[in-house]
C-alpha cells in the first residue's frame, strides 16, 4: 500500500488572515482560487496545475492557533518554471527572498515567508537562471 504523493496542505487561521493568505498565494506564488467542497467552515482551495494543493481554513471557535516560525514546520515547496518572472514578481510585491542552488543538481530555489510566517520554496529546473 504505497503512498502516492502529497495531496494538499492546509493552513488554518482567523478570517482576517485567511483573506490575506489567499491574496498572497494568488499574487506571489501564482496559485489559482478555485472550487471548494461544501464544508461546514469558511475557507479557500488554491490550485496549481489543475490540482488543489493548498487549503486555507478558518479556525474553529475555541481554536488557539499560534503563528510564526517556532514550530516544526519549515516550508512547503512548489515546482515552478520561469524563475526570472517569479523573481520580478516577488520584487514588485516587496517580498524579500533569497536564492540558492541545490548542490550537485543545479536546481534553483527561492525561499521566502508568507504573511503568517510559513516558509515557501519555489523550485526551478537546473537550466533556469
Amino acid at each position: 500500500m504505497p503512498t502516492l504523493g502529497l495531496a494538499h496542505y492546509n493552513l488554518r487561521c482567523n478570517s482576517e488572515m485567511l483573506l490575506i493568505l489567499r491574496d498572497f498565494y494568488v499574487a506571489a506564488v501564482d496559485l489559482e482560487d478555485g472550487p471548494r467542497a461544501p464544508l461546514s467552515h469558511n475557507g479557500y482551495w488554491l490550485y496549481a496545475g489543475g490540482r488543489d494543493v493548498l487549503h486555507l481554513s478558518e479556525e474553529r471557535p475555541g481554536d488557539q492557533r499560534r503563528s510564526g516560525t517556532d514550530l516544526t514546520f519549515d516550508h512547503v515547496a512548489f515546482k515552478c518554471t520561469h524563475s526570472p518572472e517569479y523573481k520580478t514578481r516577488l520584487k514588485n510585491l516587496g517580498i524579500r527572498f533569497y536564492e540558492q542552488r541545490v548542490p550537485g543538481s543545479g536546481l534553483l530555489q527561492l525561499f521566502f515567508r508568507d504573511p503568517a510566517g510559513n516558509g515557501i520554496e519555489l523550485l526551478f529546473p537546473a537550466e533556469e537562471s
